[in-house]
């Protein structure tokens, strides 16, 4: 039992500008790679925010969940095709903090939420709360609701933003209250709904929304959440009619952005863009641009640091080359190919959604394999990523990289896309390949980590790319596709000049002009910090949105 955190608590004495009481609840954090509470970017982000509040004594505190089988374990089948392996997970380290709590869900009006607490001292963090309804007590079907994140049944999602939201409000509240309610994505939706019913006011809420997609911009049909519990209380249909958007359905996000007093996108493109899409939406919140960010001491390889504080370009070749072995080593362990740290080395690693497009440098194929085949300027290429178990495109597109791999020694898939991995691939890669279709990628923090460790990013100029790039200084940027013409035309113009930056520019700076490409590399190092380091994004958020 952990006495401290049965209410508000923080070892240390707020810092003056960070008095203000905060909550962040988020479906997931990636907080470590032995903490499997995460999926991908959404994670990464939460859990580089909370280390940064930490470090920078800020009064918050994370409201999260504890996933029974977390995300999945990403193995292969025989064939070498991807298998999704769902394995129990027990962390030793987590604590009860002596909370429990009760929600309504489906009639069911005694759902137990007990909160498990990461204190600070493990892994550099805000006290982080955990929910958890595998208590006893509760039925079997109230047991299983947090076994999986992002699970396929949409009756067991809708009972999850309840726990989320319901369950993780009424443990703020018996911490003591919060002064601001903050929802990282609209998955915590109830937790508004049921702060409203007690009398808090919108003064206090605020929200961040991550994507313009629609699959992350989650509808659901209100009369079904109405009867579920999600409001906090069964809605008069008149109300109910106030909350839905045509057709009786109801968006997380707009009524997000309705119940909040400021909400914030995730980078200044991306809040153009947002603005855009939810301007015809009455009685919205502003939304503002706080760009995201990723935290430098848990990213940054130290010697490259060093290396690079000191302008060593000699001693950070020599460690970027070490780096690479290591990586290779995983390489060779999972593919049986023997890569070479002399060699340019690209990766393209993160989440397998369709509109990042993690085959478009294959695209024209003889064009391509003429690329990997030169001996001149030999190339390895790698991909890495998790494909959400049910997306049946992104799986099929995943084992088709798979197999068109297999016979190629200079390129490779690899399995096991968590932090680790992604640690290992920012440190050990050259190219950051980013390819998303323009004006879809919000943010796309991987490439600030990669830049940190001195891996140029090779990108579409979307998300937070524009607010860093400056092409051929910094990294290597492709000129924008129209955003209304068609995809195949689109993916013709992307593709055609991903090839030629990489023939005519990347390739022979890399072979030829090492000076100018550690340049390059430096320049990279010095766009990223501080400027998209989380320590400003953690500030900006107590400045900008809590203020």
């Amino acid at each position: 039992m952990s006495n401290s955190y049965n209410k508000w608590f923080h070892p240390y004495k707020p810092a003056k500008a960070y008095q203000k009481k905060v909550a962040y609840f988020s479906m997931e954090f990636g907080i470590d790679q032995g903490l499997k509470i995460y999926s991908g970017g959404l994670g990464f982000l939460a859990g580089s925010h909370m280390r940064s509040a930490f470090e920078l004594k800020q009064n918050m505190i994370g409201i999260g969940m504890l996933w029974k089988f977390g995300y999945y374990d990403q193995g292969r089948n025989s064939d070498q095709t991807l298998r999704t392996n769902f394995l129990e997970k027990n962390y030793s380290f987590l604590e009860d903090s002596g909370l429990e709590v009760e929600v309504t869900i489906n009639e069911n009006h005694a759902v137990k939420v007990r909160a498990m607490v990461l204190k600070p001292e493990i892994f550099g963090t805000v006290p982080l709360y955990l929910l958890t309804t595998d208590v006893e007590g509760n039925d079997f079907l109230s047991r299983t609701i947090t076994d999986h994140l992002y699970d396929n049944n949409s009756f067991t999602r809708i009972s999850q933003n309840i726990v989320l939201g319901i369950g993780g409000a009424k443990i703020v509240q018996a911490l003591g209250g919060a002064d601001i309610y903050h929802l990282n994505e609209g998955h915590a939706l109830p937790a508004l709904y049921y702060l409203r019913n007690i009398g808090i006011t919108k003064d206090k809420f605020r929200f961040t929304t991550h994507t313009p997609e629609k699959a992350g911009n989650t509808e659901r049909e209100g009369n079904l959440l109405n009867k579920s519990g999600f409001f906090g209380l069964i809605l008069p249909e008149e109300q109910l009619h106030k909350e839905v958007v045509g057709y009786g359905v109801l968006n997380y996000t707009v009524s997000a952005l309705r119940l909040s007093k400021r909400s914030n996108a995730v980078s200044k493109l991306h809040a153009k863009v947002a603005q855009g899409m939810w301007k015809d939406f009455d009685g919205i919140s502003d939304i503002i641009p706080i760009t995201n960010s990723q935290n430098q001491a848990f990213w940054q390889d130290k010697p490259l640091k060093a290396a690079w504080e000191k302008h060593n370009k000699k001693g950070f070749i020599a460690h970027k080359k070490l780096l690479k072995s290591q990586l290779f080593e995983q390489v060779l362990d999972q593919t049986g190919k023997i890569f070479n740290p002399d060699v340019i080395t690209i990766v393209w690693a993160r989440r397998f959604a369709q509109y990042k497009r993690a085959d478009l440098i294959l695209r024209d194929l003889e064009r391509f394999e003429r690329l990997a085949s030169s001996t001149k300027y030999p190339i390895q290429l790698i991909w890495a990523g998790k494909p959400y178990p049910k997306d049946a495109y992104a799986v099929d597109l995943f084992n088709h990289l798979v197999r068109y791999s297999k016979d190629k020694k200079n390129i490779a898939i690899l399995t096991g896309y968590e932090i680790a991995l992604s640690k290992k691939l920012k440190t050990g890669s050259d190219i950051w390949l980013n390819t998303p279709r323009i004006t879809r990628e919000a943010s796309g923090t991987s490439g600030m980590t990669a830049a940190m460790n001195g891996s140029l990013n090779l990108s579409i100029n979307d998300g937070w790319i524009p607010e860093f790039a400056v092409n051929g200084k910094n990294g290597f940027i492709l000129p924008e596709a129209n955003p209304e013409s068609s995809e195949w035309d689109q993916d013709n113009f992307d593709s055609n000049n991903l090839y030629d930056v990489l023939e005519n520019k990347v390739l022979t700076m890399y072979y030829e002009q090492e000076e100018k490409w550690m340049e390059m590399v430096f320049k990279g190092i010095e766009g990223v910090i501080p400027k998209f380091s989380s320590k400003r994004m953690a500030k900006e958020y107590y400045t900008k949105l809590y203020k």
